[in-house]
């Protein structure tokens, strides 16, 4: 959060701020048509003015926070003001928003929709690449499996290949080797499938055997169906 230094206010001007309003802390009147207590002011000639006073009454308030919105509603609008507020613990006057004019506020949050829709298509459409890439690597990883495995099921292939592939799920296929299509990645691939699917392995690790010595005991059923695999049917 921007602030100003104490204090910021000369004829309701500052140096890099431009016009200035206050949201004073304590219940002030206008020193010109006395109405009040005021909820801003303006400081001009070391007395409190309020926005009718010094013509600033047809702005309307956009507090801080949305950064683009309070730049581009600035952009829009030909008069705009700065608004502060006292912050006694630090000492100095702390940005609260801004005054700008109504209609620039309106072109600036249409200009922050179109920009928001623009990133919200733009999305859509990286999403729809990315699944686009995401199904031809797994149907590229699945030939590779039946390349090396001709006796692997084509459907069994497809599920490997897609579960080792998934984005974001930090398996063999998502590894540099894996996106390169390596031997040793794809043989890794189908090692994992054929130790949860075709042996008791889950069972084992579920009952308490540790993790090496499970695989230990499955590891000649996983060479077996590495073996079969191997075969080209008939």
């Amino acid at each position: 959060m921007a602030s100003l230094s104490t204090p910021p206010l000369r004829n309701g001007l500052v140096v890099g701020a431009g016009l200035v309003v206050v949201q004073p802390l304590r219940k002030r009147h206008c020193a010109g048509c006395r109405r009040g207590p005021l909820a801003l002011l303006v400081v001009e000639a070391g007395v409190p003015r309020c926005l009718d006073c010094v013509d600033l009454g047809h702005l309307v308030f956009l507090p801080r926070g949305d950064t683009a919105l309070t730049r581009r509603a600035r952009e829009e609008s030909t008069l705009s003001a700065v608004v502060v507020r006292f912050n006694r613990r630090r000492g100095r006057y702390e940005r609260q928003g801004v005054l700008v004019e109504e209609a620039g506020l309106a072109r600036a949050e249409e200009r922050c929709l179109a920009d928001a829709e623009a990133r919200r298509r733009r999305r859509v459409r990286d999403a729809g690449r990315r699944a686009a890439e995401d199904v031809r690597f797994a149907e590229a990883f699945a030939a590779e499996i039946r390349r090396l495995f001709p006796g692997c099921p084509e459907e069994r292939a497809r599920t490997i290949a897609a579960h080792a592939s998934l984005r974001g799920s930090g398996r063999v296929g998502r590894s540099a080797a894996g996106r390169a299509l390596s031997e040793g990645a794809v043989v890794s691939a189908v090692v994992a499938s054929a130790r949860h699917v075709d042996t008791p392995y889950d069972q084992l690790l579920m009952s308490g055997v540790p993790r090496h010595e499970a695989r230990r005991r499955i590891a000649a059923g996983v060479e077996q169906v590495l073996r079969d695999w191997r075969d080209v049917p008939a």
